[in-house]
């Protein structure tokens, strides 16, 4: 049956190929994205969620039901989340956007409606993973360290949540892809690391050396946002003294990915000129300036501006059903 293995390989690329190559330009759309073409069949493996282990069914667009039961996850805080499947952010989102004005004026519902910037940096695939709510909440946005000492109970999950020490300390499974995703995160946007965060997440960079999933992973997050974790990849390597490079924020600013007309689902007398197709992040939708009476009335901050429809199609929109 090898040649049924393939065929199944070859139909997830292409599927994945086609559908999900524009990086999401908020958070809504990366959670749709990491359930549809990144987390779609990982919901009952062994791996489970990044901070316990617990397998999920899916629920709606980008949610799930958490099974506590299946990992063993128990909680006296926070324990009406423990069914729930929330998307966390590795490297904690006010750290990431502590450097924008927009943060400053406003924290991040200022950050949402008035910064494309920060909505990329919100909405970056590589630093989202699925997390027993629960977890989720303990966590906040307190950072990675070895907790020594008192921890909340958390039945067997053992990821470690300090009550004296403020600092979490995820399950050796996810170490290494936890310092991996930090680093990207710090190299791409230009987030400071303490001496002391470094010194911790290298050293478990070096123990826990990148598995197949998390190369896996990192292959499917690349079809839609458009470059690797290259910390993932091997081609870089965090070290004391490491200059970001900041590469999301020059590039935070760039229109979504357009696909070649010979690559498009739609005939060529179909695409649109460039600027006139404009989405909704929040219904997937888009709209023509001729023949579509709600264009202008798209909110600013859920508006994504394409160049032709089939840059729209490609990133998982559709025309919207009002358009003449």
């Amino acid at each position: 049956m090898k040649w049924l293995a393939k065929f199944t390989t070859l139909s997830f690329l292409l599927s994945v190929t086609f559908t999900a190559s524009a990086a999401p330009n908020d958070f809504s759309q990366a959670k749709r994205l990491l359930r549809d073409h990144v987390y779609n069949d990982q919901n009952q493996t062994a791996g489970g969620d990044f901070y316990c282990g617990c397998k999920w069914e899916w629920v709606g667009k980008s949610g799930g039901r958490m099974d506590p039961n299946s990992c063993g996850f128990q909680a006296t805080k926070q324990a009406s989340r423990a069914t729930r499947l929330e998307w966390e952010h590795v490297a904690a989102i006010s750290a990431v956007a502590q450097q924008r004005q927009c943060w400053r004026d406003g924290g991040r519902e200022n950050c949402q409606r008035t910064d494309p910037v920060f909505n990329r940096m919100e909405g970056d695939m590589f630093n989202l993973v699925p997390s027993i709510g629960t977890a989720n909440a303990l966590r906040s946005n307190i950072n990675y360290g070895m907790v020594s000492g008192p921890s909340m109970p958390l039945g067997a999950c053992t990821t470690k949540i300090g009550t004296t020490v403020r600092a979490v300390e995820p399950r050796n499974e996810v170490k290494g892809e936890a310092a991996r995703i930090t680093f990207y995160m710090a190299d791409r946007y230009n987030i400071r690391l303490s001496d002391q965060q470094q010194r911790v997440l290298v050293a478990w960079d070096r123990s826990y050396p990148v598995s197949a999933w998390e190369k896996e992973r990192d292959r499917r997050i690349a079809y839609s946002m458009g470059h690797h974790n290259p910390f993932v990849t091997g081609e870089r390597q965090w070290v004391p003294g490491y200059k970001p490079l900041a590469e999301g924020i020059a590039s935070g600013s760039a229109q979504p990915q357009t696909q070649k007309a010979s690559e498009s689902p739609l005939k060529s007398s179909q695409l649109s000129s460039a600027g006139a197709v404009r989405g909704n992040s929040k219904s997937n939708v888009y709209h023509l300036t001729q023949g579509c009476p709600s264009y202008e009335q798209i909110s600013q901050r859920n508006r994504v501006e394409f160049e032709t429809e089939a840059a729209a199609v490609k990133a998982g929109y559709r025309k919207a059903g009002n358009c003449a």
